[in-house]
């Protein structure tokens, strides 16, 4: 049995100005090595019981990662939302749509405040999904944010329909243990005729309210192998409940995506830990007015511009030469990195 464990304060951890030590969290080679890459079957070098086995690796991994949320560092929220780019890119690919990370990032940051749908389809995926990273947990599946994130996902308003997912995802949640949850999420998308991406991010919000934590992390978005799509059901919820009882083989893919998305983004968290740390230890050395602005801003933001006049203003009090010095100087401290490759309109994080 999984116990839900109760939700912790947003104001617990490390204290500001306080760097922690250990960005990293350890994953078991054991661990690594149970879980079946993208190109192999589910099933693959398990035994006979492979659904189980296929869970219990997956329930490790995010018992690995729940280390990693719990320590509620600083810079939690650019690794989230550098973790949504990621689903975003993905969800544009499958998709069809030309738009890699770069060219995301781009449509938003780039754009003025206030001009919302200037950001395009694709810029609208990201902020879905930045959407799920960004807003508490205990939010996300209210019918007026499940109302914004369908019209970001593309589809036409439905008051009617948003009810109805909204009735199912609340089963869901009561109702059913963690397999069940998972695969739940995509069959509930599935039935209102929703892409595999609203089932992704469904289903990730759904892991965060069972686990309580007070943002939900952009996992399964990023996966290319969901497995096979369901045909939409037009039955009740409850059919949505007991799906898990009556297609194994799609829990078992659906559970490995779930471990390697967990892997995926435990990786990230060291790799972003090492320049969070090093960003912390310079911020006290920044005499320039408004730096302990563009740092917090750093630490909770995928990346920021150069300039006061893109969509992100930065609202530090700073001037764009200001902006721009300060930058500079971060990147000769090993702290931030210049991530557009331009001689202008430069993006900025760690």
């Amino acid at each position: 049995m999984i116990l839900r464990p109760k939700p912790f304060s947003r104001h617990h951890g490390t204290l500001a100005g306080a760097a922690s030590t250990a960005p990293t969290v350890p994953v078991p080679n054991w661990l690594r090595r149970a879980i079946p890459n993208a190109q192999s079957p589910a099933g693959k070098g398990f035994g006979p019981n492979a659904l189980e086995d296929v869970a219990i690796a997956a329930g490790a991994a995010i018992g690995v990662l729940d280390v990693a949320v719990r320590r509620q560092e600083r810079w939690a929220g650019a690794w989230r939302q550098r973790l949504a780019l990621s689903a975003a890119a993905a969800t544009a690919k499958q998709l069809g749509r030309v738009e890699d990370e770069a060219a995301l990032r781009d449509a938003v940051l780039l754009t003025r405040p206030g001009d919302f749908f200037s950001v395009g389809p694709a810029g609208l995926l990201l902020i879905a999904w930045r959407r799920l990273a960004a807003r508490p947990g205990d939010e996300l599946l209210t019918e007026k944010n499940l109302a914004a994130v369908l019209e970001e996902f593309g589809y036409a308003p439905d008051d009617e329909v948003v009810s109805d997912l909204a009735d199912d995802l609340r089963q869901l949640a009561a109702g059913v243990g963690m397999v069940g949850t998972l695969t739940g999420a995509f069959m509930a998308a599935e039935r209102h005729g929703f892409a595999r991406a609203v089932g992704a991010w469904l289903a990730d919000a759904l892991l965060a309210q069972r686990l309580g934590w007070a943002h939900a992390v952009p996992l399964l978005g990023a996966e290319a192998a969901l497995g096979a799509s369901a045909r939409p059901r037009q039955s009740p919820a409850s059919s949505v409940v007991t799906g898990i009882e009556t297609n194994p083989e799609r829990a078992k893919s659906l559970l490995a995506a779930q471990a390697r998305a967990a892997l995926r983004a435990i990786d990230l968290f060291g790799d972003l830990g090492r320049p969070a740390e090093k960003l912390l230890a310079v911020a006290p050395k920044l005499r320039a007015k408004g730096a302990d602005t563009v740092v917090d801003r750093l630490l909770n933001e995928d990346a920021l511009v150069a300039s006061r006049g893109g969509k992100r203003e930065q609202k530090s009090g700073m001037s764009d030469r200001g902006l721009r010095r300060l930058f500079d100087r971060l990147v000769e401290l090993g702290a931030v990195r210049e991530l557009s490759g331009r001689p202008t309109f430069r993006i900025y994080g760690l």
